[in-house]
């Protein structure tokens, strides 16, 4: 027996993304994972409540939250409070920071913190009292009236950890929580996923009780249309750019190498070199981050090559992208998620295109 794939789509948060996910549940979709990147996107939890009156059925995530950008307190509120909107269907989306945090200076959090940050929001969500740490303060918190029908603590919310080292891929498993992780090439989600696995049956869970999401970005492409097509770069081009904002934060900053990047190539030093005239100069990752996930800047289009969008998107026919994702659900990926680029969000169609046909 074949197992189920679910099919999702992620959005750089808009204040009206609700309409793009209104879109998604008519058209099969299981969940919608809303980007928690201010200054680049709209505020998540604005837009996942505006969702949630305007759904039924589709699940709606934080993809992904980072714990230093919002108190535990107020995550655990908003969380509640869009789960008495959307009863059970909300997921917690978690990670240690790249682009919210990086498009600020900052590097990822430590692990031990993005635990103790979990424990703290669960807590509150089981009504506990909480020991909280503000201002070099410690206080005993707790949600005060719990009675009355302002939020819902009392339907499960999911967690997921966006996972990519073997530190947090134990953390996942420790927390028996769902795996998001970010592919680019069947083969290295092939391999990430086995990691996973291999750290989800040391934790001694069964594993077809893990929940994998994989992210992606990707243009359906027509006959004869090329990789770097006007239509893919504006869909699949702002997921090649990534890997070179994460060069030049790397190369920069000196920031922590984040996941494995594609081979070595000469569009990559060429970007740094434009990067360290990027202004102002203390602050050179302001320039970097602008359009991360959204669009291509004028400047840096002549560095997403066909063969970049090649090597880190899902950029082919339908035929071979429902191959790929096929072979993702033959290794274990219980879902797969589509990032839909701002102005480009009649691509849905293509995607939900193939989704029937995993059905």
């Amino acid at each position: 027996m074949e197992s189920v794939m679910d099919f999702g789509i992620a959005l750089p948060t808009a204040a009206d993304s609700w309409k793009h996910v209104k879109a998604a549940e008519e058209h099969g979709f299981t969940h919608a994972w809303f980007y928690d990147t201010q200054m680049l996107s709209a505020d998540c939890f604005v837009a996942m409540g505006a969702a949630a009156v305007h759904t039924s059925r589709i699940r709606l995530g934080t993809g992904v939250l980072v714990p230093s950008n919002r108190i535990a307190p107020v995550t655990a509120n908003a969380l509640a409070t869009l789960n008495q909107l959307a009863p059970g269907r909300i997921d917690f989306g978690i990670g240690t920071g790249f682009t919210a945090r990086r498009a600020m200076g900052f590097g990822a959090i430590k692990i031990k913190d993005m635990e103790a940050y979990i424990h703290q929001v669960y807590g509150l969500l089981r009504r506990e009292i909480v020991e909280f740490e503000m201002e070099g303060q410690k206080r005993k918190i707790r949600f005060l009236n719990p009675e009355l029908p302002l939020f819902n603590t009392k339907d499960p919310i999911a967690l997921h950890l966006s996972a990519f080292g073997p530190r947090t891929r134990a953390l996942t498993a420790k927390l028996k929580a769902g795996w998001i992780d970010f592919v680019s090439t069947v083969d290295n989600g092939v391999r990430e996923l086995g990691a996973m696995r291999d750290a989800w049956s040391k934790a001694g869970h069964p594993l077809g009780e893990l929940q994998t999401t994989a992210f992606a970005l990707g243009c359906v492409l027509q006959d004869g249309e090329p990789a770097d097509s006007e239509r893919a770069m504006a869909q699949a081009g702002p997921r090649a750019a990534v890997m070179l904002h994460r060069a030049a934060d790397e190369a920069l900053s000196g920031l922590k190498p984040g996941t494995a990047m594609p081979a070595t190539k000469p569009e990559l030093e060429a970007y740094i070199a434009l990067a360290r005239t990027f202004e102002p100069k203390d602050a050179p990752y302001l320039e970097n981050h602008r359009g991360h996930l959204m669009f291509v800047k004028p400047a840096e289009k002549r560095f997403v090559t066909a063969d970049l969008i090649r090597a880190t998107t899902f950029t082919a026919s339908e035929a071979e992208i429902k191959k790929r994702i096929e072979a993702l659900r033959a290794a274990g990926y219980t879902q797969f998620t589509i990032q839909l680029v701002p102005g480009q969000e009649h691509a849905l169609a293509d995607w939900a295109s193939i989704r029937k046909a995993f059905a």
